[in-house]
């Protein structure tokens, strides 16, 4: 797919990220810068600034050199040995009311767009990656570099938990998705909205969702007794 060099470069970037961010949310591997430059017919350094955006957004994992990505990583995977998920949910609890009020105030149009369109995927694609897709978006948005990256760090000790006290993460039910596409509609629309208030309370809302569906999975709730129904008894 060819894009219209007449376009402005802010405008061609915005195109070049909305063409690959499905593919990416759907688990695809891009091909090499090189590949894309000539699938979609766009200088190199377009193509690179979409990427960083992609990056930013929790959809591609970021680039870092050899020594200091094995450095991070080894940090990470330490926390993730003495946390659990519900640390990580009440960290997130703290931090991203936070943020998505500094995003209601913050983002640009082009942040709100992107926002507002990765709050509509549904099926077809990776739900897990939409959703982290999602939340680091409205990070990155509030446009605190430090709070966005500390945020990313928690998410990826939140993963490497879940890694290691189940192999696979279950899918999410129909229901459960509608539920959490419907919560992150809320929470864009807030943002879209200007409206900080607002913005604060859905995210609290979908969080403490989810901090109930940990609390469930870790602490299973015991089965409903079964009722023997009782024979009738006749009193002479």
């Amino acid at each position: 797919m060819q894009l219209h060099h007449h376009d402005s470069k802010k405008d061609l970037i915005e195109h070049i990220v909305e063409i690959l961010t499905p593919r990416l949310a759907a688990g695809e591997t891009l091909p090499s810068e090189r590949a894309l430059v000539e699938e979609l017919g766009v200088k190199r350094y377009a193509l690179r600034k979409a990427l960083q955006q992609l990056r930013a957004s929790g959809l591609m994992p970021a680039a870092s050199a050899g020594r200091a990505k094995t450095s991070l990583e080894a940090s990470k995977k330490s926390l993730a040995l003495i946390t659990n998920p519900l640390e990580v949910i009440e960290l997130r609890l703290l931090i991203e009311p936070m943020l998505v009020r500094l995003t209601a105030v913050r983002a640009s149009q082009q942040d709100i767009d992107r926002i507002l369109r990765t709050a509509a995927m549904e099926g077809g694609y990776d739900n897990g990656k939409v959703d982290l897709a999602f939340h680091k978006q409205v990070a990155a948005a509030s446009n605190n570099r430090l709070a966005a990256e500390l945020y990313s760090l928690l998410r990826q000790i939140g993963s490497d938990v879940r890694l290691h006290i189940q192999k696979n993460d279950l899918p999410l039910s129909k229901d459960r998705l509608t539920v959490r596409n419907h919560e992150h509609g809320e929470i864009a629309l807030a943002i879209a909205a200007r409206n900080p208030d607002a913005a604060e309370k859905a995210m609290r809302n979908h969080l403490y969702r989810v901090q109930r569906q940990i609390l469930d999975h870790l602490v299973p709730q015991p089965p409903e007794p079964l009722l023997l129904e009782q024979p009738d008894v006749q009193v002479k």
